[in-house]
């Protein structure tokens, strides 16, 4: 599969630098150096910097290298989240445009951090809520509305799949910020209640299975379903209304990643029923998601104008974040009688 992509951004302009060479790091690397954006690339282990070096053709220099070095224009933040909030607010202060890896960080107190860095710097922080930038989710988006599937009833979101388990934090940070970031574009606004619990069994107090009810203004509802134990993998957005479904299905192929049924319910006899309609596959231009997000972040450096992801953006889920973070109940710590 050949992807598209928009026209590169200019590149005399732009210099950045990738901090932190994990394995996401080394897909934005990848972006990174093809669009010839990749100046310099550290980490705290220096061999594996090296080794991004010399794979990505950039330089590898330290933290305090890049933060002094004026021809750095833009830093993209892939380090574990713990270290989010310290080195965004050391590259504001260094006048450099800052590209977070979700989670943004892992407390409201740290995002406040980050804004206020932001304000005094006059720079940019663009949150990598990567789903946002899937030709799939923009159209979806645009269907809904359009009203293609009337009155918006529920949202579910189901991200699941084995692996990636993590003693640092929980499924609640690491996967639930995607879809959580969709649902409240989708809706516009803040949920006025939210039921969040999960199930830890890998490492105590670190959820590997959260599920999440949340209710808008209305009667509008959405849940989410995460887990990094799921024996498949499954990451699928539903959106139903009062003419039908929305289903973007992120692991199907490109032909058959998003549907529209236009299934509807007759509530007027005192038997319901269902009108059932052939599924309808809505058709896609191929993008690697990644690349256009690494594009608008570009675009966001050049201009030094909001991307669609941007503080603000990133506050909303981060709010929405510490709702579920302060309301959680860890069920598998309950007593049992």
């Amino acid at each position: 599969m050949v992807f598209m992509t928009s026209a590169k951004p200019n590149s005399t302009a732009i210099n950045m630098a990738l901090v932190g060479c994990g394995m996401w790091g080394r897909n934005i690397a990848r972006n990174l150096s093809e669009m010839g954006l990749l100046g310099v690339v550290c980490d705290v282990n220096p061999d594996m910097a090296a080794a991004f070096a010399s794979e990505f053709n950039a330089e590898h220099a330290t933290l305090d290298q890049i933060l002094a070095d004026d021809a750095i224009s833009a830093l993209v933040i892939t380090s574990p989240a713990r270290t989010h909030c310290k080195i965004a607010c050391d590259g504001l202060a260094a006048g450099k445009h800052v590209y977070i890896e979700k989670p943004m960080v892992m407390s409201l107190d740290e995002a406040d951090m980050i804004k206020a860095a932001a304000i005094k710097a006059d720079r940019q922080i663009m949150v990598g809520h990567l789903i946002q930038y899937h030709p799939a989710f923009q159209r979806l988006q645009q269907m809904v509305n359009d009203g293609a599937i009337g009155k918006l009833y529920h949202i579910q979101a189901n991200r699941l799949a084995m692996g990636r388990i993590r003693n640092t934090e929980s499924v609640l940070m690491d996967l639930c910020p995607h879809d959580l970031s969709l649902i409240l574009s989708l809706m516009k606004q803040q949920p006025l209640q939210i039921i969040c619990h999960g199930i830890s069994h890998i490492t105590a107090g670190i959820a590997d299975h959260v599920t999440t009810a949340m209710q808008f203004s209305d009667g509008i509802t959405a849940q989410m379903q995460t887990s990094w134990m799921h024996p498949t993998k499954e990451h699928k957005f539903t959106v139903t209304g009062s003419k039908g479904s929305i289903v973007f299905d992120d692991t199907a192929g490109w032909d058959q990643k998003l549907c529209l049924y236009q299934d509807t319910i007759n509530t007027e006899r005192e038997m319901f029923s269902i009108d059932r309609k052939p599924a309808h596959y809505i058709a896609l231009e191929p993008a690697e998601p990644l690349r256009l997000e690494m594009q608008a972040f570009a675009t966001c450096c050049a201009d030094n104008r909001p991307a669609p992801t941007d503080l603000a953006e990133g506050l909303r889920v981060q709010q929405t974040l510490q709702i579920m973070i302060d309301n959680y109940r860890d069920i598998s710590a309950q007593k049992t009688p």
